[in-house]
């Protein structure tokens, strides 16, 4: 039985709790522990409307301890691992200190701020021999999925060019208003922007430049909107976007990609991914059922009991997302100058 704590009960951390009482209603060999919140209200949250996108709820009951300082609950509880999903500017500091305390950690995403602070968790890894992933959920929501085995199929031939895009409304809802303040979020474009960072870096490599407009729209919140081109040395055109002012009542959140190749196009729109094969007719395929959330907890589970590391989503990788974010940044602040990685 692998045994798990959890650290943060707010919007993210609600639905990582929904998704082990589901794991365990399911029969899965886990068990939740302990979870810890600075704030005791949170640790009732039943939840997570704050969420851009709802999780899966079972109605299922269990008991597991509550704490409100991570470091007594490391002291008292017996865990396997410590599942981190605290803002981001915490993301180092905590997962350094339970790995240095002999547990593993799945720490929610982006892996952190810099650069600097990726490398001192990787160095925490390797030296203690403990496992860390860090929870880039795209790489394992299935419509993504579908796209990483069409580029590297070769199927539909070589990619041409590629659209991303997320935005929804402001976060107002966060705690002390931290994902609204540069120091500890990084703003729209180390938050959210992110995702599309690491899908694009997870597709098709590091790119051999970035070029990246934004603007901040809020006072000391980093930048709010933002559009980067990746520039590849194959000539395709890639593009993210991000925009999380959309503040009007009926757009909600959106996530969507247009990825075209030699013989087809992949389209994700609100209403799902559709196909598009040259000389053929249109396709919904298949998916699994499963959003990333459930699938990246139960993949880093599978990887715990079988003593594997986590291939598909590794500290390096994700390290390497941290790079490109952070030439994005320059770029922005340079006025969209382009930034060699």
């Amino acid at each position: 039985m692998i045994r798990v704590g959890l650290v943060g009960v707010g919007a993210m951390g609600s639905g990582h709790l929904a998704n082990y009482l589901r794991l365990m209603k399911e029969g899965h060999d886990v068990k939740l522990v302990a979870a810890c919140d600075i704030r005791p209200e949170q640790l009732e949250r039943k939840e997570n409307s704050d969420l851009n996108i709802e999780i899966k709820r079972e109605e299922f009951e269990a008991e597991y301890n509550k704490y409100t300082d991570f470091r007594e609950m490391m002291d008292k509880e017996e865990m396997d691992y410590i599942d981190f999903a605290v803002p981001t500017y915490l993301h180092a500091k905590m997962a350094i200190a339970a790995m240095e305390r002999g547990f593993h950690v799945l720490s929610e995403k982006p892996m952190a701020l810099t650069v600097d602070e990726c490398e001192r968790m990787i160095e925490t890894s390797m030296r203690t021999g403990r496992t860390l992933m860090v929870a880039q959920c795209l790489r394992f929501w299935p419509a993504y999925e579908e796209l990483k085995r069409l580029v590297e199929s070769g199927e539909w031939g070589k990619v041409i060019s590629g659209m991303f895009f997320r935005g929804g409304a402001t976060p107002k809802w966060s705690f002390e208003d931290w994902l609204r303040k540069k120091d500890k979020s990084g703003g729209a474009l180390l938050d959210q922007h992110v995702h599309d960072v690491d899908t694009i870096q997870w597709l098709f490599g590091t790119p051999a430049y970035v070029s990246t407009s934004a603007v901040n729209a809020v006072e000391g919140s980093g930048y709010d909107a933002v559009s980067t081109n990746y520039l590849y040395a194959d000539g395709k055109v890639i593009n993210a976007m991000d925009d999380w002012t959309i503040n009007g009542d009926d757009f909600g959140f959106e996530m969507i990609f247009r990825v075209n190749f030699e013989k087809g196009c992949a389209v994700l729109g609100r209403e799902g991914l559709t196909l598009y094969p040259v000389g053929g007719k249109k396709v919904e395929p298949d998916l699994a059922p499963d959003d990333g959330y459930y699938r990246e907890i139960l993949y880093f589970l599978d990887c715990l009991k079988n003593g594997s590391a986590p291939a598909r989503c590794t500290p390096a990788s994700t390290m390497e997302t941290i790079r490109i974010a952070r030439a994005e940044v320059e770029s922005a602040d340079r006025g969209g100058e382009r930034v060699k990685l």
